[in-house]
């Protein structure tokens, strides 16, 4: 097996070879070289100096171990690195215009020595090169282990690093400014980490902006446990802020970001020496103040940070951003002696503000549409994220994200890497990863959906190469779920060595009894139908495909035959999750199918919170009758396609209009506010109003700027919107109902584009302005099929 996957990782080298065009970075460590493992949470700073003839444009490209921050004379210009696997390393590029002489790169390198959500554990080494006109600059490093830090004091979770404790009295000041004399400092010395060829990132660098921040408290306060010998989080959280009984020891100020973001603080204050100041962090608000935990990690969490002041005026910056909505900062000193002066914030985050749009005269679907934008900005950073708790790549949660983005952003290359690396990752039976590359896990059905995903990739931005890429990749896939498949269909045995493990279907879900579990397997089907599409495409044999294809729909057929001839009502044992994939595959008996959308729709509405005496989603490990936001993305847009835009739109304002009455601007992973408050896999209604109510489903894969027009308006009157090219463009639409019960729809793009109809022999190529005149059939069922008649002005 293991020489296979050698072979893989060549294919992929070579048919990536056009990154690698330079060299690898130089890479380095402090001098000595290390002959024992680097202890666990220490902190390294780096100075490098060089020296440019000209002033001009200069490439810095950084990669490390873990966790980095960087400036330049003394600026802050960059953190990382981006995620990858060791074999694949991806080296950030930042690109800066300095003056000519000295400069001065100053690095802080936190080593963890763990295994995270985000990466697995490396030796440490920093990886660096200046360029300037092409060559490489020659630059002279320098380096010390920082002291004053209390190392290993609190893991922020099992998912992730370590809290920052700081005794900066020990620390030099002023260590990245150019005038600081490093001549007591350590040189560096070569060192060769095991990691693959170095290539530049796949996407561009994740930038870093400040936010807005509203304060909202502020006051004394006093110890009521002390942090060095109790826990961090809940002497941070008991702290006294009201002294009604104890003299004031400090005081403390609150701040609203708005919405949950990863951000950190950056403040400057003029405090004595000995001053501690503390940063706690959450998402939501318990008993009106900052509560530094995050549920359902697994082990106890810790989202504090802890310093103690050298004296005088001093910046107080963490190295790493968590995801929340409110800051607190506790800063004990006399409060005479305290001052605050400067307060930000700096969010890190892949996506700016959007090129979509999404307007149709409801203030509350507007709303669910824009909260979805602003989640998966949330939730995008070197990755498309899933929660505070983890910023875990997920690929099921990348599934969703990817086509929210396409609606409103041009470069989707942030979903290409994750789809990239979820095969990179693959597990050695061929499964490609569910969680990667951080504390890898592996999930049949994901790995089903990953097909589709790429060609939902293709179809977004017409970037064949993708295809030509990870088809290897899917091919082990495959394999690896056919291996497991009987007379029945797949089975899912514990154990990836010799089967394919836990899968996952839902929260809350019941599985079916028997070997096989049926949504897994319908997955499944979906996987084999693309991967069919997939080697029509590239022109390769698709016969075994073909051949599994028939053989797990009979099996599935079989199965939703079998439980409807039972006599009783067979929907209860089928079930809401089953019957959706049994729609959308298809191999539910086509008589069948009005019963089950009768089902489908009486399970949701009887489901919190539409209905709200329905049972909570306290936790994760109940099971029972649950309506969730993640197999929404399955199930709303099946019953849109089916004619019932209505009862979708309906939901989106019982279900998502709930979530946002609780005060959220973000969306929950559930609709249970004990959950995470960030998870972008919630968004589905972003994407399925922009394609549906629109009407703009992409079509790359034809050709640039390519869609296929399909407009399900259920029994709204009007619609206006736009929808994000791939290269920076929009195409903006609007449509009205006419008397007649048509509608009247304009399209505008700066770029040609071409719509595809249902009943047109070719695309209508617009330029410019256009109206069509769009004739509906069966408009109480929203569903449209539709003509091209003349030209005219809908009203706005």
């Amino acid at each position: 097996m293991r020489h296979v996957i050698r072979a893989l990782v060549g294919v992929y080298a070579l048919l990536t070879s056009g990154l690698a065009a330079e060299p690898a970075l130089p890479t380095f460590w402090m001098h000595p070289a290390h002959s024992q493992p680097e202890p666990q949470d220490t902190y390294t700073a780096f100075r490098g100096e060089f020296h440019l003839p000209q002033g001009g444009e200069v490439e810095v490209r950084l990669l490390g171990a873990t966790w980095y921050n960087a400036w330049i004379n003394g600026t802050y210009f960059a953190d990382g690195p981006p995620r990858f696997p060791a074999d694949y390393p991806e080296y950030d590029t930042r690109r800066l215009t300095l003056p000519p002489g000295r400069q001065v790169l100053a690095v802080l390198v936190h080593y963890a020595g763990v295994e995270t959500r985000i990466m697995k554990s490396l030796p440490p080494f920093l990886s660096c090169e200046v360029r300037a006109g092409g060559e490489g600059v020659p630059v002279t490093w320098r380096s010390l282990p920082l002291a004053g830090v209390r190392s290993t004091t609190r893991r922020r979770s099992p998912l992730l690093g370590w809290m920052e404790w700081f005794d900066t009295r020990a620390m030099p000041a002023d260590w990245r400014q150019p005038g600081f004399d490093d001549a007591g400092w350590r040189g560096v010395a070569p060192c060769s980490p095991p990691i693959g060829p170095m290539k530049p990132a796949m996407i561009a660098p994740v930038p870093t902006r400040l936010v807005p921040a509203r304060l909202i408290g502020r006051g004394v306060l006093a110890r009521h446990f002390s942090p060095d010998t109790d826990d961090p989080p809940v002497a941070f959280f008991l702290a006294d802020l009201e002294c009604r009984q104890v003299p004031p020891q400090g005081v403390w100020r609150r701040y609203d970001l708005g919405k949950v973001r990863l951000a950190r603080p950056r403040f400057l204050l003029d405090l004595p020496a000995g001053a501690v100041v503390e940063f706690g962090s959450s998402e939501e608000l318990r008993f009106g103040r900052v509560a530094p935990w995050s549920a359902l990690s697994g082990a106890p969490t810790c989202f504090v940070d802890h310093y103690i002041a050298r004296g005088g005026p001093q910046e107080f910056f963490p190295m790493q951003a968590q995801g929340a909505r409110f800051f607190e900062v506790h800063v004990y000193a006399p409060a005479s002696a305290i001052r605050f002066l400067k307060e930000e914030f700096l969010e890190r985050a892949s996506f700016d503000e959007p090129l979509g749009d999404f307007r149709c005269g409801d203030p509350l679907l507007e709303r669910i549409w824009r909260t979805g934008i602003e989640t998966t900005r949330s939730s995008s950073e070197d990755a498309v994220v899933d929660s505070r708790r983890e910023r875990g790549q997920w690929s099921g949660d990348l599934f969703v994200g990817l086509r929210i983005l396409g609606t409103s952003f041009a470069d989707l290359r942030l979903a290409r890497r994750g789809i990239v690396q979820s095969a990179l990752c693959a597990h050695p039976n061929g499964l490609v990863a569910a969680l990667y590359p951080g504390q890898p896990d592996y999930i049949p059905g994901y790995a089903a959906l990953w097909a589709g995903a790429v060609l939902d990739y293709w179809e977004l931005t017409g970037d064949r190469g993708l295809l030509e890429e990870m088809f290897p990749w899917a091919e082990r896939n495959l394999a690896a779920m056919l291996a497991q498949v009987g007379p029945q269909g797949m089975t899912n045995a514990v154990g990836l060595n010799h089967g394919l493990g836990w899968n996952f279907v839902d929260w809350g879900y019941v599985p079916n009894p028997g070997p096989c579990e049926i949504v897994g397997n319908l997955q499944l089907l979906e996987a084999l139908r693309a991967m069919q599409r997939w080697c029509g495409e590239l022109q390769r044999d698709a016969t075994r495909y073909a051949a599994a294809e028939r053989h797990l729909a009979a099996a599935m057929r079989a199965y939703f035959e079998d439980e409807l001839a039972r006599g009783g009502d067979a929907w209860p044992r089928i079930g809401y999750q089953r019957a959706v994939f049994g729609l959308r595959t298809g191999v539910l008996p086509e008589a069948a199918a009005p019963a089950a959308i009768r089902m489908i729709k009486a399970y949701i509405r009887n489901c919190f919170p539409a209905n709200p005496q329905g049972t909570r989603l306290s936790d994760p490990y109940i099971q029972g009758q649950f309506f969730t936001p993640y197999f929404a993305n399955f199930a709303l847009p099946e019953l849109a396609r089916r004619g019932e835009m209505d009862f979708v739109l309906e939901q989106y304002r019982q279900c998502w209009g709930w979530a946002l009455a609780q005060g959220l601007t973000t969306w929950p992973e559930v609709f249970d506010t004990r959950w995470s408050h960030c998870h972008q896999w919630s968004g589905s209604p972003t994407w399925v109003l922009s394609r549906f109510i629109l009407g703009l489903h992409p079509r790359f894969d034809l050709g640039t700027n390519h869609f296929q027009l399909r407009v399900t308006p259920g029994s709204l009157k009007r619609a206006a919107g736009k929808v994000a090219c791939r290269d920076g463009g929009v195409v903006e639409v609007q449509w009205r109902r006419t008397a007649g019960g048509q509608l009247a729809y304009q399209v505008q793009s700066s770029s040609p584009v071409w719509l595809h109809l249902e009943d047109a022999p070719a695309p209508i190529e617009v330029r410019g302005r256009q109206v069509l005149r769009i004739n509906p059939d069966g408009l109480r069922s929203g569903v449209g099929r539709f003509s091209r008649t003349k030209t005219d002005r809908p009203n706005s």
